[in-house]
């Protein structure tokens, strides 16, 4: 248990961490990271629902958030109005380039360095402690991905 408390103590002190030296979320956070690294510093609602890992309303608001701070913007696009790219703002990625590297990126950096056996472990071990909690069905937003997703 001590060490299930560890991993949970270190999330909430990056969340805390990143809510007060920036004054946004982890979710927040990893969509403004996505966005710089897009090509054109852009991305549609669907992209960031998969990458993010969250539903709809989830990404509605955390993009809203981010929108009424300057971070990002909505661009309508001519071409398709059903279709509205968000877009990463200069003060956006002026943000990005002050945050140093987070929890979530220093976890998905040594989960790329690990082979596919010793992921497949790591993965089959929170896998059991999820079921020892029984808390295969909650919902969460994950904080780390797998190797497959570190690249996006």
């Amino acid at each position: 248990m001590s060490s299930v408390r560890k991993i949970v103590r270190a999330v909430n002190l990056e969340s805390k961490r990143i809510e007060k030296n920036f004054g946004i979320s982890i979710p927040q956070l990893l969509t403004l990271k996505y966005l710089n690294e897009s090509p054109e510093y852009r991305s549609t609602m669907r992209n960031l629902r998969e990458v993010l890992s969250l539903n709809a309303s989830t990404v509605t608001g955390i993009v809203s958030r981010l929108e009424s701070k300057g971070y990002i913007a909505r661009l309508p696009d001519p071409k398709d109005k059903r279709s509205t790219p968000i877009v990463l703002t200069s003060k956006g990625s002026s943000l990005v380039k002050t945050t140093n590297e987070s929890l979530h990126e220093r976890i998905s950096k040594n989960l790329e360095a690990t082979s596919d056996t010793e992921y497949q472990n790591i993965l089959g071990s929170f896998e059991t402690i999820i079921n020892f909690l029984n808390i295969e069905d909650l919902d969460a937003a994950p904080i780390i991905t797998g190797p497959a997703d570190i690249s996006e």
